[in-house]
């Protein structure tokens, strides 16, 4: 009898997870920026959106047009407060009241508004009149939005730079710039009291830019690496994207805030850039954001909040033209003008797996002499923080991992270092089963005995 209610537990989690890798799609939104003049329709646009596994779109103002043509979409809407609208928002509530009612209650329930952001990087501007009138702003903002009986549905935030961190390395003595500290209590306590997330913009890229060495590369792209150690929590991190959440998890505890979520707002990486420029290329983009991709859908989230991935909106849904400064700025966009892909990192419905590059391949020289059967395993003693790194770079290269997810024939063991071990050969049999296919920055080898078990089948042979 034990053994039966087992299974039938063992079975209704296998399903609920399930369900919930089924709906874990929500987590990836978007930017839509509009400083551009070869945007396509606001129609095309939601259409485009409804074709892909975005769930979420962040527009940088109250665009009707946009927040029209998505409704009834499902897809759920950030809008924005420009910079220079917080001074009448913060002095006068009836102007706060209109915006409200004008850019909201219009649109509300059909445009699946979820999140006003009041300002952009307010706080790092400069202007100490727009950084002392943000938080009425936001106040009045949340006023409105109750007396419209929307305040429990659509929450209120701003919008952050890294750049409030005085320090972000390692990731656990992450702190915000004590300068900054009276403010950012104010906002904080107003997260922290209406349940709103704090929203930042860490880039990968930029920490690249400034430190542009190969092992930062690999670290910024979530490919193989030796990881960086933080000696106070003993982790390991992987890859910036976690460090640098990690980061801001860290400041925000240390003041106080364990419970405001964090929202990525903002991440991307160029695919183009002037001949000075370090870091943008296609190569790089894809990576870093099919490899993002890959990592959130993983659901394994950051060393200090596992188990679930943060909401992040990509940087950007298209390019945009009119941006002044180097090219790299304007090449942010994964789509084009014309609705196309400008790199496939699978978000489209029809093909969510990613197609990111792995290292590039050595030319092989066919040999007369067959190889022998072999399989890619883990090596003994390898972290389980750099096997999640392969694993989710392996499952990034465009590789079947659905037997390693809920419900598949290789899900049990569930552990990290079984999904590896699947991940990794699977990934050295279908890249040609060269034996550099089987490094994982020196974390896996090669065996002669097949790792296969009960349904779960190891790919492998002789070839």
């Amino acid at each position: 009898m034990a053994a039966f209610r087992f299974t039938i537990t063992f079975l209704l989690l296998t399903l609920l997870m399930g369900a919930i890798k089924a709906k874990s799609q929500s987590f990836i939104g978007v930017n839509y920026g509009q400083v551009a003049d070869n945007l396509p329709s606001p129609e095309a646009t939601a259409k485009l959106l409804q074709s892909t596994s975005i769930q979420k779109v962040r527009l940088y103002g109250s665009d009707p047009a946009m927040i029209k043509a998505l409704a009834n979409t499902g897809v759920g809407i950030v809008v924005g407060t420009a910079n220079g609208d917080i001074p009448a928002l913060a002095s006068d509530p009836n102007f706060a009241k209109n915006w409200v009612n004008t850019n909201i209650v219009a649109y509300y329930p059909s445009s699946k508004i979820i999140l006003i952001t009041v300002g952009n990087e307010v706080v790092m501007s400069g202007d100490k009149n727009l950084i002392t009138q943000l938080l009425p702003a936001m106040q009045n903002v949340k006023n409105a939005l109750d007396a419209a009986s929307l305040g429990d549905k659509v929450k209120v935030s701003s919008v952050h730079s890294m750049a409030l961190l005085k320090q972000s390395e390692p990731p656990s003595s992450g702190s915000f710039d004590p300068s900054f500290g009276d403010v950012l209590k104010g906002l904080l306590s107003f997260n922290n009291a209406t349940g709103s997330p704090f929203a930042i913009n860490p880039y990968p890229y930029f920490a690249y830019r400034s430190d542009p060495r190969p092992e930062t590369l690999a670290f910024c792209l979530f490919q193989p690496n030796s990881g960086r150690f933080d000696a106070n929590t003993k982790i390991n991190y992987m890859n910036m994207f976690d460090a640098q959440v990690d980061a801001v998890r860290s400041a925000l505890n240390a003041m106080g805030f364990k419970n405001v979520e964090i929202v990525v707002a903002e991440t991307g990486w160029p695919y183009k850039g002037d001949s000075d420029e370090v870091g943008p290329s296609i190569e790089n983009a894809k990576a870093y954001n099919g490899n993002l991709i890959a990592h959130l859908r993983s659901m394994v989230g950051t060393p200090l909040m596992p188990g679930k991935s943060v909401d992040t909106y990509l940087f950007a849904l298209y390019d945009e033209d009119l941006k002044p400064g180097p090219t790299s700025e304007r090449s942010f966009g994964l789509f084009k003008s014309d609705l196309t892909t400008t790199y496939d990192i699978g978000l489209s419905k029809s093909s969510q797996t990613p197609v990111t590059p792995a290292t590039p391949k050595t030319p092989v020289t066919p040999s007369s002499q067959p190889k022998k059967a072999a399989w890619c395993v883990p090596k003994a003693g390898v972290s389980d923080a750099e096997l999640q790194a392969s694993l989710d770079y392996a499952c990034a290269q465009g590789i079947d991992c659905s037997p390693i997810q809920p419900g598949g024939a290789c899900f049990e063991p569930n552990t990290i270092a079984a999904h590896a071990a699947y991940a990794m050969n699977l990934f050295y049999q279908t890249a040609g089963q060269n034996p550099w296919n089987c490094d994982f920055t020196q974390t896996a080898m090669l065996s002669s005995n097949n790792p296969s078990y009960n349904g779960c089948t190891y790919a492998g042979g002789s070839t």
